[in-house]
């Protein structure tokens, strides 16, 4: 734990929840100079919210738009105290605003060796996203709008209809190049992908 003053310990802190809607984890807090005991002190005054074990929340931090998405990554974290999810499938289409499904859960891309059980209303996928695949947003990581698209491609929760329009509205947006859709297409034998982009023009 580093010490510092009270000051200094809530500014650090402060800094570490803005980004991550508000939420911090336990190892967060002592990095930014906060004990055990001077934590468990401001959860029991109200100073701030015990979320669940090892996560904890600043009130004064408005709640994110994504503050679901935002908890969801943090529970995901390893012994390194690192996220391993990563918002993936029709959640992620709704992040990128594309088409306008409304799935009744939420879907999170894990690496194979996860072992977590998923939480109610969550949908776990095992699989290795490439960095290149992934998007750094507030408080989580979400597939990029290319990847997203692939991904739906190879399940069958979305329809043909749905997946032409969304894949549509992504090359109408330029949230996806046509050249690297079609590579993507080719390359993993997605014919549902190959017959979006021909409907797209």
């Amino acid at each position: 734990m580093n010490y510092r003053s009270t000051q200094e310990a809530r500014r650090a802190l402060a800094q570490i929840a803005a980004s991550q809607g508000g939420y911090f984890t336990a190892k967060q807090a002592a990095t930014a100079g906060y004990g055990k005991r001077h934590l468990d002190y401001h959860a029991q005054t109200g100073n701030v919210e015990r979320v669940q074990r090892g996560l904890y929340r600043l009130p004064e931090i408005p709640v994110n738009e994504h503050d679901e998405l935002i908890r969801l990554s943090l529970w995901s974290r390893g012994r390194d105290d690192q996220p391993q999810a990563v918002v993936s499938h029709e959640t992620a289409l709704g992040v990128h605003a594309l088409g306008e499904l409304l799935p009744g859960n939420v879907h999170l891309t894990v690496p194979r060796t996860f072992r977590k059980p998923a939480p109610k209303g969550c949908v776990l996928h095992k699989a290795k996203i490439a960095p290149a695949d992934i998007e750094q947003c507030e408080g989580y990581a979400v597939t990029t709008p290319l990847r997203t698209i692939v991904d739906v491609a190879v399940g069958q929760a979305v329809t043909q209809d749905q997946l032409n329009n969304i894949v549509r509205q992504a090359l109408s947006t330029g949230q996806v190049r046509r050249k690297l859709a079609l590579a993507a297409a080719n390359d993993q034998e997605l014919r549902r992908l190959s017959i979006a982009l021909d409907t797209a023009g």
